[in-house]
C-alpha cells in the first residue's frame, strides 16, 4: 500500500512539474528577428519586401510563424483553433523604428499592444494597422490621419475582412484574410470602423523615440 501511494506521489509531482515547465516555457518566450527569405505564414509572400509591422506566433513545442503584416497576424490568431493553443503574439513598435524597415529590438506584446487603423499608409497584405506599445504614441498617430486607438479585443474576422475589401496598397489588391467570412457590417467596436485618414506619409504621422545605437538583427 506505502509503495502504491508513493508511487501516486511521485507521478503527481511528475505531472505537476511538466505543466509548471510548460507554463514557464510559454512566459519565457521571446520574439525573434524577421530576416531575408522568410515568409508570411498565411499567405507566402516574402515578408522583408513590405514596409510596417509584421507579426509572429510563437509555441512552446512548434516553430514560429512569421506574418508580413499586423493584419495577417490578427487575421490568423481570431481563428478558433488558434485561441486554444499557448502562442505568444508579436508586433512591432512603430514608435521606435523606420516604418520602411520596423526594428526587430522592439517587438512588444500584441496582446497589450495598441493598435491604430491606417489604410493610407503603405503595408503588406490586408488593412494596414500600425502597432505601438504605449497608447499615448497610438494617439498620437490616430489624431495625425483622422483614425482611433483600439486594442486585440476589439477586432473580429469579420470587420478585418471588410477594411482589407476596402483598402488597396501600393497596387495590391486588398488581401481576403484567411479563413474570413464574407463580408458583412462591420463591427462598432471603438476604433476598428471609424478610421477615416487622410493621405499623409507615414513619417509625417509617426511618434518618434530615440533608439539607443546597437546593431540591428540580421534580415
Amino acid at each position: 500500500m506505502r509503495l502504491m501511494l508513493s508511487a501516486a506521489l511521485m507521478a503527481a509531482a511528475l505531472l505537476l512539474s511538466g505543466c509548471e515547465q510548460a507554463s514557464t516555457e510559454v512566459a519565457k518566450a521571446e520574439p525573434v528577428a524577421f530576416h531575408t527569405g522568410d515568409e508570411c505564414h498565411v499567405c507566402g509572400m516574402a515578408i522583408t519586401d513590405f514596409p510596417g509591422p509584421k507579426g509572429e506566433a510563437l509555441h512552446p513545442k512548434t516553430p514560429v510563424k512569421k506574418f508580413c503584416s499586423s493584419a495577417e497576424l490578427l487575421g490568423w490568431w481570431l481563428q478558433p483553433e488558434n485561441q486554444t493553443q499557448p502562442y505568444s503574439l508579436f508586433v512591432h513598435d512603430m514608435a521606435r523604428g523606420d516604418w520602411q524597415h520596423p526594428d526587430d529590438r522592439h517587438l512588444i506584446d500584441a496582446k497589450t499592444a495598441y493598435y491604430v487603423v491606417a489604410p493610407s499608409m503603405p503595408g503588406a497584405m490586408g488593412v494596414t494597422i500600425a502597432t505601438f506599445a504605449e497608447q499615448a504614441d497610438a494617439q498620437q498617430l490616430a489624431e495625425k490621419i483622422g483614425s482611433t486607438v483600439s486594442r486585440l479585443e476589439h477586432f473580429t474576422l469579420e470587420n478585418l475582412h471588410s477594411l482589407a475589401q476596402s483598402s488597396q496598397h501600393g497596387g495590391h489588391d486588398a488581401h481576403s484574410m484567411h479563413g474570413s467570412q464574407p463580408a458583412g457590417a462591420m463591427s462598432h467596436a471603438a476604433g476598428v470602423d471609424q478610421a477615416v485618414p487622410d493621405q499623409s506619409m507615414p513619417e509625417q504621422g509617426m511618434p518618434a523615440h530615440d533608439t539607443p545605437p546597437a546593431h540591428s538583427p540580421a534580415r
